[in-house]
């Protein structure tokens, strides 16, 4: 009862970002950054505070679920206090909702993502002026699912390699700079263009994939560099179909990757790592998009997957140490 509980909790907060804090809103907005900055100020400055609170996490998650609550019955009428206060309601969750997925298990922490992902491709067609009953009921079930958590985290551990910050942030850079244009892009959108099905599932593949192929850290960060080039390629080539299986695989991949990364870090650095990765990089990637800068993310992929491909050929400086 108790995991099963957890693969909801995370599942339905996840939701609850994908399809409010990430879409509803910015697109309610019409992608005014000024209209909408309250949002990620908030955030970042919740994430940063979170963790001076000394109380239990529990008792911390379900405070800020209460204040999320309260503000989805405002959405999506939301002024600049609102917006701010929902800010730091959601930015405090997220490195809370990282610090449970310790306790999840491999198949758990895939169902979790997949049932998230697939909601969400589902529901992205939802009007956005209509999803004030989705904000409510996906942060009713996060709230009633956080009184059955689990205390203990799983004993076995997921096989994790760490990745740096910086290349991090690149992802979900590429990644946010992508969708913000792709969504708002009038001759190609694969969410409406009746590709559904076919991204659910590759979302699906995509995270199971990240869960249960072990390759190695460079070749890892060499694939979803490749996969972000090729899913570039396709939207400049116009090409819908192939767009709807590789990139909703690339988000999965390197989130799970991501994910693996951050989790056995302690919850101060797990909000430092998501202020960068969750409100910066994606508030980056949206600057790219509203600013038709996307024909310029390419030259940057292009310095990362050389700099990737040439690391395993740089001289390690610490194989010429001797000892006498």
């Amino acid at each position: 009862m108790q995991r099963f509980m957890l693969i909801l909790f995370i599942a339905s907060e996840l939701c609850y970002y994908l399809l409010i804090a990430q879409t509803g809103i910015v697109e309610y907005f019409s992608s005014n950054l000024f209209l909408i900055a309250p949002l990620p100020i908030g955030g970042v400055i919740g994430s940063l505070l979170v963790s001076y609170i000394n109380i239990e996490n529990k008792n911390k998650i379900f405070i800020f679920l209460i204040i999320q609550l309260m503000m989805s019955f405002a959405y999506p009428n939301f002024n600049l206090i609102t917006l701010f206060i929902l800010g730091i309601a959601v930015g405090s969750l997220a490195p809370l909702i990282v610090n449970e997925i310790k306790k999840t298990s491999l198949i758990e922490l895939g169902l979790a993502l997949s049932i998230s992902y697939v909601v969400g491709t589902f529901l992205f067609n939802y009007e956005v002026s209509n999803r004030g009953f989705i904000a409510i009921f996906l942060t009713i079930i996060t709230l009633v699912t956080t009184l059955f958590l689990p205390n203990l985290q799983n004993k076995k551990e997921l096989n994790t390699t760490s990745h740096s910050l910086l290349i991090m942030v690149l992802w979900v850079f590429l990644d946010s700079a992508l969708f913000e244009s792709l969504s708002r892009d009038t001759t190609i959108s694969i969410w409406r263009d009746g590709f559904t099905m076919e991204i659910a599932l590759f979302h699906i593949i995509g995270v199971f994939c990240a869960l249960y192929f072990n390759i190695e850290k460079n070749q890892k960060e060499l694939l979803i560099l490749t996969l972000f080039a090729l899913s570039y390629l396709f939207y400049f080539l116009r090409e819908g179909f192939i767009l709807a299986f590789i990139y909703p695989f690339v988000i999965s991949y390197y989130n799970v990757v991501i994910l693996q990364s951050i989790r056995k870090k302690d919850f101060k650095t797990i909000t430092l790592y998501m202020i960068f990765i969750g409100w910066l990089a994606s508030g980056g990637g949206l600057f790219v998009a509203l600013s038709n800068l996307i024909l310029f993310v390419p030259l940057t992929l292009l310095i990362a997957i050389i700099r990737v491909i040439t690391k395993d050929y740089l001289p390690n400086k610490t194989k010429e140490i001797k000892y006498v």
